[in-house]
């Protein structure tokens, strides 16, 4: 496991603990009341540091190596009926974007997102993910299968953004991610977006529109990073936990701007530190948000939805 500096008196903690569960069982000696107190003390201090995490520490934690990705989710929540689907039909296979068809629940979804790597190597073939125009282009082709199929669509978004190489310019990332927010505005099947990770910039709006959007606890929605904010702002990254503050990222924030629906709660500590309490609690909600929207009538679904995006930044003072 590894820890982030914050996590750093968890960890001594912890090694505390393990050193007295060996002595424990190496010799003779009742240790039993001086772990149960190290754990009462390890269990305190991680409510502790975890109750009050700046947006900054959120950043991070949404970044943490050991986090699950997209595929995680799939894998935990589809098991063996998940199908994965490859290519865009005009360039390439975008290994950043995967989607495929899957059950969760006995419920059919064309689930989409973008995946990141767990090693250099899988970073590098995965292009740490960042989609380029193709991915999109292969996740408006999947979600278009399944209207035409009548399949609901599930999003995961994890992404740091875009690719903005050179060549996917060439391409027309720009066009691509906008034509995915007009069709997805527009879709005759439900959208559950669930942002499991970074939600950085127009690479997590390129499937983000969605009829129930939905944050896990740790993760972040913004325009921009905070590390490119503080390099623009003050030409610097040192002011990136100033910038992370000021751009009102959190899941906290997004509901208090109704950016989003819901809050997904994580596990104490993240998602990664118990992996299968988080995959069942994702799959909870996006079957909640099935349940809510399956009725509605393929008018009532996009006109909700569409109102939905329209009434976005409208403050009254």
């Amino acid at each position: 496991m590894e820890y982030l500096d914050f996590e750093l008196p968890i960890k001594e903690l912890e090694e505390q603990l393990e050193k007295c569960v060996i002595i424990g069982k190496e010799s003779d000696v009742d240790v039993s009341s001086t772990c149960k107190e190290i754990n009462k003390k390890l269990i305190e201090t991680k409510k502790s540091i975890y109750k009050n995490l700046s947006a900054w520490q959120r950043v991070q934690l949404s970044r943490h190596p050991n986090r699950p990705y997209t595929l995680d989710y799939i894998r935990a929540l589809c098991g063996d009926t998940f199908l994965e689907l490859h290519g865009d039909r005009g360039f390439k296979d975008d290994k950043a974007m995967v989607g495929g068809l899957g059950k969760i629940g006995g419920q059919s979804f064309m689930l989409i997102g973008q995946q990141k790597g767990f090693n250099t190597k899988t970073r590098q073939y995965r292009n740490f993910g960042m989609a380029n125009p193709e991915g999109y282009r292969k996740a408006l082709r999947l979600m278009k299968m399944a209207e035409k199929f009548g399949i609901p669509v599930v999003t995961l978004v994890d992404t740091p953004g875009a690719y903005p190489g050179l060549e996917a310019e060439e391409r027309g990332q720009g066009e691509a991610i906008a034509r995915n927010i007009l069709e997805m505005v527009r879709l005759k099947v439900p959208i559950i977006t669930v942002i499991i990770g970074e939600g950085a910039s127009g690479g997590a709006l390129g499937i983000g529109v969605g009829d129930r959007v939905f944050m896990l606890e740790n993760t972040w929605y913004s325009v921009i990073s905070p590390e490119s904010c503080s390099s623009i702002l003050w030409k610097s990254w040192e002011y990136k936990e100033q910038a992370a503050d000021a751009l009102k990222l959190t899941s906290a924030d997004m509901k208090r701007q109704k950016l989003v629906d819901d809050i997904v709660p994580e596990p104490l500590g993240g998602a990664h530190f118990d992996r299968d309490t988080t995959f069942k609690t994702v799959e909870h909600y996006i079957l909640k948000g099935f349940n809510e929207l399956k009725d509605l009538s393929t008018t009532e679904l996009i006109t909700q939805r569409m109102d939905k995006y329209s009434n976005m930044g409208h403050f009254k003072e």
